[in-house]
Formats: structure tokens, C-alpha cells, sequence
């Protein structure tokens, strides 16, 4: 999915076929031997019923990439609702080098590209087109999402950020779908074949805040339940960082917030929440939040 070397945040999409999956190294060679196969049949352009009894292998090679993310999550809230959200996802090199080991020297890569979702339907205009009304109704809603993503073995940085300037918190989309619907457009994939298991969204209104998850398939969440143990088992004594942050920043003070393990700032205007990824991709409805702030002063 798009940023496979970095993390896949933990929408933890399946990879399509037409995607090429980097040789890592550093895994069991069973999964050496299914990235082989993967790749193999991305070759002979199999068809995506064909890929899709393989699912499971790659669900579990995602999480396995995912082992050394920090994912940030930034929002600055305006007292007119307006704001704007950033997500950083950015690979943390000592976690990564103690699952590749001998090959992190090996790595050669170099990506720095900066793009708006909008220019994706000039650029890729001829697969857009042909992309059913409902499906570019949703790629509309992400117009004015910036993606930055740079790929460098060289300076030894994997970084993606994803963000979006919004009038109000409705307005905001699920940037972690971003990159995944940004390759949507480009291979002419329909939404209907998506297999995420959650949605994103937030809402703002008079003093209260609010970040809601929701479960959108129960079937795929408890594959994934399955799959992330399968990878915490398997990485069990590795000190890997994968962290997720919430780092949220409000126009007035906090009255009060919904997840007790907040750190309030001592001007009582910004807090910050910090999640093993592990837990999130295994129940990503622990980062729902509400804050409640104090209210507006009335001239």
C-alpha cells in the first residue's frame, strides 16, 4: 500500500497487483518466499480474484512493515472551527534496522515528491474518467489533500505527511485512506474491492470536540485482530518503536477529556495521547476522544 517501506499507518491495506513490493529482508523465509510469489504474479498480471485467496500472507507482511512506524497525528483547531490535521508517519531507523539487520546497509532508494489529491485526476485523467460517479464523488471530498512523501536510504529518512486545511472539523476527511485512493485512481481500482475495517471522522461543535472511530466490517476487523497477534508473537523481545500520537492543540482551555492518559499542557490548550500502533490496528476504537473545553468568553 503505497508506503510499504515506511508504514502503512494502520489502515493496513491489501497491496495490489500492480504494486511492487520492495525485497525486505530480516523475515522468516517463508514470507521472503510469499513476497517472491507476490511479486511473481504482479509479473504475470494475475487477477485480483486470484490474488485475493492470498490475502492473509499479506495482511500479515503489512503488519510485519509496520513495526518500526511512529504515526503523529496534529490538529490545531481555530475558534471558528476552522484548522488544519496533519498525519506524519515516519519510519524510526533503529526499529527497522533490527529487523532487516544485515541488508539495511543494502538499501537503495530515493523518493521526494509533494502532491495535492486534486492533481491526480489531471494526471491520471484517463483512469479517473472511466471511474464510476460514486467512487469519484468520495476522490472529490479529498481535492485539497496534500501528500508529501520522501524515501531516502541516503540520508536514512522514510517520511509521509498527509494533511488537510479544513472551514470546519465535518470537513475533514480519513487521511489515512489518502495514499490508498490516490492508487485507486492512478490503476483505475473501483472502492468496492477496499477492504478497510474502520472509519475516521470529527466533529466540532460549541465546546465539545470529538474524534470518532467506527468498525465498518466486523469480518475483516477480527482478521486483523488475528493477523496483528500472529506479528506481536512473532516479534515478541524485539524493542521496536511503533508508536501512535495523538497531538491535538485548541483555541481555548480543556475542561475536560474522555481518555484519562491525556498529558494536558500547563496553559490547559493543547494535549497529547500516545498508543502502542499494535493496539490501534487491534482495536482502533481506543482513539475515539472527546474534549470538552471551557466556553467562549460573551463581550
Amino acid at each position: 500500500m503505497f508506503f510499504i517501506t515506511i508504514c502503512p499507518a494502520f489502515a493496513l491495506i491489501f497491496v495490489r497487483p500492480s504494486q511492487r513490493i520492495p525485497a525486505q529482508s530480516g523475515l522468516d523465509e517463508k514470507y521472503l518466499l510469499m513476497f517472491k510469489i507476490f511479486r511473481k504474479s504482479c509479473a504475470k498480471l494475475v487477477q485480483y480474484s486470484e490474488i485475493k485467496s492470498m490475502k492473509k500472507y499479506y495482511y500479515f507482511l503489512l503488519i510485519v512493515l509496520a513495526t518500526s512506524c511512529q504515526v503523529t497525528e496534529t490538529l490545531h483547531l481555530n475558534e471558528d472551527g476552522s484548522g488544519s490535521l496533519e498525519v506524519v508517519e515516519l519510519r524510526d531507523e533503529h526499529s527497522y534496522m533490527q529487523l532487516v539487520k544485515e541488508d539495511y546497509s543494502k538499501e537503495e532508494v530515493y523518493k521526494d515528491t509533494t502532491f495535492y489529491f486534486k492533481d491526480y485526476y489531471i494526471k491520471y485523467a484517463e483512469t479517473f474518467n472511466r471511474t464510476g460517479k460514486e467512487d469519484q464523488d468520495v476522490y472529490y471530498t479529498y481535492a485539497d489533500v496534500k501528500v508529501h512523501i520522501k524515501k531516502s536510504s541516503y540520508d536514512k529518512e522514510f517520511k509521509t505527511t498527509i494533511s488537510q486545511n479544513f472551514k470546519k472539523a465535518t470537513d475533514l476527511v480519513d487521511l489515512y485512506k489518502a495514499e490508498n485512493y490516490a492508487d485507486d485512481i492512478k490503476f483505475n481500482y473501483s472502492l468496492a474491492a477496499e477492504e478497510h475495517y474502520y472509519k475516521v471522522s470529527y466533529d466540532f461543535v460549541s465546546d465539545k470536540f470529538n474524534r470518532i472511530v467506527k468498525i465498518t466490517d466486523a469480518t475483516h476487523f477480527r482478521n486483523k485482530v488475528e493477523y496483528v497477534e500472529n506479528w506481536k508473537n512473532h516479534y515478541k523481545g524485539h524493542r521496536v518503536t511503533q508508536s501512535f500520537v495523538l497531538d491535538y492543540h485548541f483555541p481555548r482551555k480543556i475542561k475536560s477529556v474522555s481518555n484519562s492518559s491525556a498529558k494536558i499542557s500547563p496553559d490547559k490548550k493543547s494535549l497529547k495521547l500516545e498508543f502502542l500502533l499494535s493496539d490501534c490496528m487491534q482495536n482502533p476504537e481506543i482513539t475515539n476522544l472527546e474534549v470538552i473545553l471551557e466556553s467562549a468568553e460573551v463581550d
